[in-house]
């Protein structure tokens, strides 16, 4: 469930620029004193390597140098074995002053050809400009690259410290594109917009973003989506199929209700997220892959583990980097903006007059809990929007079918243990106060650390008589 889409929230991103340096390839040891005060000169890193060694050390350089005083008439011979990658430019160095050795190098892929000492400015000149259009180009690409993360958070909405919070830890991990991410949240706090903004924000974004439910299909069917199946591997099998772990190779899968996984299941996608290699169903043969594994979950896993439900290996796997989004409920005034987002969003679809949010409206909003978060809101404006007179908003819209409410009657508890008397007691106050904890503990004269003890079903060690 998305949280929305929109321009509200945003992440503290930033993009460090490669090291820049330049590669000199001997072919002799000429002019050898040279290369350092030049490449302290043009502010870069200076490199040095052999012609056999060059085509593996010039990947990322900023230019190469193809320093050939001497043996000027191998330099047909030795540029393109260099096998420099595409983009790089190489400037053959020699000391015979001859058009027609300069014409060769030329010809053989060189960008240029100096000879020193006389060219020595010449050369500076031409390395200088290399340097600016590598800068330029690095340049380039991190504020492409910034722009990406920071689009992909535009699709969050919110201001709240909480959601804040989630953003700017899904930030530093987009540019890690191997790190394993869990997104813990309640039903419909925008786990899968989250995951898609860590995919498509990252290095990986050009490469298939690929989702399961694994809640949506029988342990059997989900070991073939996973991993995929030969021809032949069960009786439906009619012909090969590859597996999402396959179909997402370069990219991310994204594994919604991850507890939802057999015993079995979670043992073979630790292995394969392990190996980074599987067999299909049926197969003798592995298949490796390169995937980024997104998990999610409404379900408390550390829980799980403990009740035996949940391997303890797969869950500290899954959980290299966890992002917690807030429920609605703790969001305060992101509720609000939501709701205007999609009171337009809605007017808009249905050719309907935009109704501002009045006080009473506002109040309403606030006030309630809403279970389903960001989905139950966007589903009950849509609701309201359609139902009202045009251009409003009618309360009891807003408060009528569909809005779903803990049960008031019988909430607390008795005869029952105190604890359980305690506990039903904070929740139904916590109901009567909107969510809001704060008030919440006000009303029931203890502060707000008991209180969430209360909730939690936690052992109650006393607190202070005030609240916080």
């Amino acid at each position: 469930m998305p949280l929305t889409t929109g321009p509200t929230a945003r992440a503290d991103t930033s993009v460090s620029r490669p090291a820049m340096w330049l590669l000199v390839v001997d072919l002799s040891d000429s002019f050898s004193d040279y290369w350092g005060p030049l490449a302290d000169a043009l502010g870069v890193e200076l490199r040095r390597t052999t012609p056999a060694e060059a085509s593996a050390a010039s990947t990322g350089a900023t230019a190469v140098v193809l320093a050939a005083g001497g043996v000027e008439r191998d330099l047909p011979q030795s540029i393109p074995a260099l096998a420099l990658p595409n983009g790089t430019p190489v400037f053959a160095i020699g000391a015979v002053t001859s058009h027609r050795t300069a014409a060769r190098a030329v010809a053989a892929g060189a960008a240029d050809y100096f000879a020193l000492p006389g060219d020595r400015d010449a050369l500076h000149a031409a390395l200088e400009a290399a340097v600016a259009r590598r800068r330029s180009a690095l340049d380039r690409a991190a504020l492409a690259h910034l722009e990406a993360q920071s689009h992909a958070f535009r699709e969050i909405i919110g201001e709240s410290p909480a959601l804040k919070q989630a953003l700017n830890r899904a930030a530093r991990v987009l540019p890690h594109a191997d790190a394993t991410v869990l997104i813990t949240g309640e039903t419909g706090t925008g786990k899968e917009l989250l995951a898609r903004a860590v995919h498509y924000g990252g290095p990986r974004a050009a490469a298939p973003f690929v989702e399961l439910n694994c809640a949506a299909l029988p342990p059997q069917l989900l070991e073939s989506e996973i991993f995929g199946h030969e021809r032949g591997a069960f009786t439906d099998a009619k012909s090969a199929k590859p597996g999402l772990l396959e179909v997402a190779h370069g990219g991310t899968l994204f594994l919604d209700e991850v507890d939802r996984l057999t015993a079995e299941l979670q043992g073979k996608l630790l292995r394969a997220i392990e190996l980074k290699a599987a067999r299909r169903l049926g197969a003798t043969a592995t298949r490796t892959f390169d995937v980024r594994i997104v998990a999610a979950t409404n379900a408390d896993l550390g829980v799980a583990v403990r009740e035996g439900r949940f391997r303890e290996d797969l869950y500290y796997r899954l959980r290299v980097v966890t992002l917690s989004l807030p429920p609605l409920r703790e969001r305060g005034e992101d509720v609000i903006r939501l709701a205007d987002f999609f009171l337009a969003k809605f007017s808009t679809q249905y050719s309907l007059p935009h109704p501002a949010i009045t006080k009473d409206v506002r109040a309403a909003l606030t006030a309630q809990p809403w279970p389903g978060n960001v989905r139950e809101l966007r589903n009950t404006v849509e609701r309201v929007i359609l139902l009202s007179p045009p251009g409003t908003l009618d309360l009891a819209e807003l408060n009528g079918p569909g809005t779903i409410r803990p049960a008031r009657s019988g909430a607390i508890p008795f005869p029952a243990r105190l604890a359980d008397i305690q506990r039903a007691a904070a929740r139904a106050m916590l109901q009567e106060s909107g969510g809001n904890h704060s008030e919440a503990a006000r009303r029931l004269g203890i502060s707000r650390s008991r209180l969430s003890r209360l909730l939690k079903g936690g052992p109650d060690v006393g607190d202070d008589p005030d609240p916080d």
